[in-house]
């Protein structure tokens, strides 16, 4: 297809709209910024057009004639994965929305779109364009700052990071304890475009009920007994930064409406107070619970799961990273030892051994607090099977009384007779069997659930 292309050197906007008016607007406003901008109507057009162009940002109409936006942007993206795509859409729907942003959408504006939301959210596209990387590079699979690991687990979760660090999208972070939740919380805004803003942690569980609401949203003084200041809650300070929800399925049932209403709106309201304020914030959630497990066991909100996890990451356990706990160990044996002052430089390979037969059900913190234990404990040069603890040498010996001749047997086979053994001990009692394992249910519930998918 040969089109007439605008006479416009090097445009680095296209707006691909059906409505000429709306077309006309959006160009006005974008050429008053300074930016270069190229445009059509129909997702014919605008896939051409993109393909000649070395463009950087689409706005997107998701109602073309001929052609669904959200195919069109799948298409888009496959071309040129660095490309920042934002949606406009006639409508708010949360399932276009999350479609969207799952296909990689980086915003989702809604139509009547006015010139200040347009040009943040074109700024935004610009910068995370400028910092993006294509997923299937080599360096977008090199590990990440403050990660250790090479693993296929870990290689994918770097992508991921990277991926959700370029949208604007919500993203909820599970796994296990100790697996890195908010380390790769951290990750994902030190790599967008906020990551001049601030990062702010607030933990669901550990908060009174009745101090919820007012650490969420702030209190003026005098709002209740005790309110002796004004106070800004933690959705203000994150404003222009990220909002991190540490295990966000423990929010009290009674704070979880108004957290929804504050993710549809953007609005705060703090307590006592006569107005309500917009903050410009991003939503990070985590949760040792998959939200989907919450949801069905009536802890969460159906409506807050979808607003939540728009981009899911699933942290993988230590058991699942074999080739990644020797690097992991020999660091924290090296940082533990400059800190106490040891001469510890190396692992023996039994004491090596034995670290890669353990299930890690405490996963890297418990390896990190084995190794600061050990150079608190004891001295020398090499680490050895007698100065790790005597519950971890005696726990990664696998009963082969129980599980049978285990020679010849895969890890993954191993591990399946293991917890087949402890259910059958338990009569199939999930809960009691991962309390024999030093496991959380919701792991063998997973296990499983993959079985029968076998």
């Amino acid at each position: 297809m040969n089109l007439p292309l605008p006479a416009i050197d090097a445009p680095d906007i296209l707006l691909v709209e059906d409505t000429a008016s709306m077309r006309t607007i959006y160009e006005s406003h974008l050429r008053r910024a300074g930016y270069r901008t190229v445009s059509t109507g129909t997702a014919a057009e605008g896939l051409e057009m993109f393909r000649v162009h070395p463009i950087s940002v689409v706005l997107l109409d998701l109602m073309l004639p001929d052609r669904d936006g959200l195919d069109l942007l799948v298409d888009l993206l496959e071309m040129r994965p660095e490309t920042s795509v934002v949606v406009v859409a006639a409508e708010r729907s949360t399932e276009r929305t999350v479609a969207a942003i799952r296909r990689g959408a980086l915003d989702y504006l809604v139509k009547p779109v006015t010139e200040s939301r347009l040009m943040e959210a074109v700024e935004a596209a610009r910068r995370a364009a400028t910092i993006a990387h294509p997923p299937h590079s080599t360096e977008s699979r090199a590990p990440l700052p403050d990660f250790i690991g090479h693993s296929p687990a870990m290689r994918d979760i770097y992508d991921r990071i990277r991926a959700a660090a370029r949208s604007m999208a919500p993203v909820c972070i599970s796994g296990e304890s100790g697996t890195g939740k908010e380390l790769a919380a951290l990750a994902i805004h030190r790599l967008s475009t906020r990551a001049q803003g601030p990062f702010i942690t607030l933990d669901c569980g550990a908060i009174p009920p009745d101090r919820l609401e007012s650490e969420v949203f702030g209190h003026r003084r005098g709002a209740f007994v005790g309110a002796l200041s004004d106070r800004l809650g933690a959705a203000e300070l994150a404003d222009g930064g990220t909002l991190f929800l540490d295990e966000v399925c423990e929010l009290h049932p009674t704070l979880q409406p108004r957290l929804l209403r504050f993710l549809q709106s953007g609005l705060v309201h703090p307590l006592g107070a006569e107005a309500a304020r917009r903050v410009n914030l991003r939503i990070i959630s985590a949760s040792t619970m998959p939200l989907a497990e919450a949801v069905r066991s009536g802890q969460l909100r159906e409506d807050l799961f979808y607003r939540l996890q728009v981009v899911g990451l699933q942290m993988p356990p230590l058991r699942q990273r074999g080739e990644d706990i020797l690097p992991l160990a020999e660091t924290f044996l090296a940082r533990y030892a400059a800190i106490e002052g040891r001469s510890f430089t190396r692992i023996s390979p039994e004491a090596m051994a034995l670290l890669r037969a353990y299930s890690w059900p405490g996963n890297v913190r418990e390896l990190s607090n084995v190794l600061r234990a050990v150079t608190v404990l004891h001295e020398g040069d090499e680490l050895t099977p007698a100065m790790l603890p005597a519950d971890l040498r005696g726990s990664a010996v696998l009963p082969s009384t129980e599980s049978g001749d285990l020679s010849g047997l895969t890890l993954a086979e191993v591990e399946r007779r293991v917890i087949e053994a402890a259910l059958d001990r338990h009569d199939g009692a999930v809960p009691k069997a991962a309390a024999d394992l030093g496991v959380a249910a919701s792991t063998l519930y997973r296990k499983l659930e993959s079985w029968r998918t076998d």
